[in-house]
């Protein structure tokens, strides 16, 4: 993974684990300067968990950089890929307040917030639920949970693209249930029979983790596609598609109107096959305040060369404001 564009690796200076309710802890970590800037960083999937490179956005000797873990994944608890895991209490909902929790117990006023992907659709419904708590938004990669984007990579439009992955995706499910793909990988994905939701696990996981960069990165894949992390992904990621991540059709956009004066980039991949640009572009003619950088030579990945230096660019904007 080529970050050259970042900043160096840092540790964190204080980990903990956020009781959130309904029998689940979130992990979060602060790192960089304790009386900095406060940022918190949403990660992507839903399901995807956190890496310490993502430390490397944010200036250490000007933000505050909070990263956490969402309900049921990375070194949250309980894990989504147990075996009786119970998923009925992780909506974006039960995110939004989990932020807002952590926001109070880490006794912040207001936070930049970061997200990219599902994390940018969390970023829009957290900031359209507390306004007053966000300071800027740094988005990447628009995702808004429309019919359409979700017919477009899981349903067989992105196919035209990636027939070869996708053909892998589609083995995996009968042909006579191909017509509602989301659906039919949530009857295997649930099924408690580890023969049954494991290999339909690894092959969601990779079609997504096959197709987010330019160029492909077999390093990504072979780390994403491990058993337990692709498990916990793959299952949360289909929960929240088959139930339209409890949005209103079209909602994240609809509502910009409440976040107008927020201070805001949006960085969008020109050749993004996940999240394509059409969602970016309708998000920023909607707002038009809020500034559009898009990378003529970058897929989806946050890793990609030039769209990590647009991520540095926007945060370091923001770093004095």
């Amino acid at each position: 993974m080529e970050l050259d564009g970042l900043y160096p690796p840092i540790e964190p200076y204080e980990t903990g684990d956020l009781l959130v309710g309904d029998g689940n802890r979130i992990h979060w970590e602060q790192s960089g300067n304790p009386d900095g800037k406060p940022v918190v960083f949403l990660h992507g999937g839903p399901g995807g968990g956190t890496s310490p490179w993502q430390r490397r956005f944010f200036d250490p000797e000007v933000y505050r950089i909070v990263l956490f873990d969402q309900r049921g994944c990375g070194r949250s608890t309980p894990h989504a890929s147990e075996p009786d895991a119970d998923l009925r209490f992780n909506t974006t909902w039960h995110l939004v307040a989990d932020m807002e929790l952590l926001r109070k117990n880490l006794g912040i006023q207001t936070w930049q917030v970061f997200g990219g992907s599902w994390g940018s659709a969390l970023a829009l419904a957290y900031a359209q639920s507390h306004p007053d708590a966000v300071s800027e938004l740094v988005l990447r990669g628009i995702f808004t949970l429309r019919s359409h984007e979700l017919e477009w990579f899981y349903e067989g439009g992105a196919a035209a693209l990636f027939p070869d992955v996708w053909a892998d995706y589609e083995a995996v499910i009968p042909p006579l249930e191909r017509g509602r793909m989301i659906e039919a990988y949530h009857r295997r994905l649930f099924d408690p029979d580890p023969a049954v939701h494991v290999p339909a696990a690894v092959a969601w996981t990779k079609w997504e983790v096959s197709t987010i960069t330019l160029r492909p990165d077999a390093e990504l894949v072979a780390e994403a596609t491990e058993a337990e992390h692709a498990t916990a992904f793959a299952r949360i990621e289909n929960h929240y598609f088959v139930n339209r991540g409890w949005l209103d059709e079209g909602q994240l956009i609809a509502n910009v109107g409440v976040i107008r004066d927020i201070p805001a980039v949006i960085v969008q991949g020109r050749y993004d096959a996940c999240t394509p640009m059409m969602t970016a572009w309708d998000l920023h003619t909607a707002w038009p305040e809020a500034e559009l950088v898009v990378v003529d030579d970058a897929g989806h990945s946050a890793s990609e060369p030039g769209i990590a230096r647009a991520l540095r660019a926007a945060t370091d904007r923001f770093a004095q404001a």
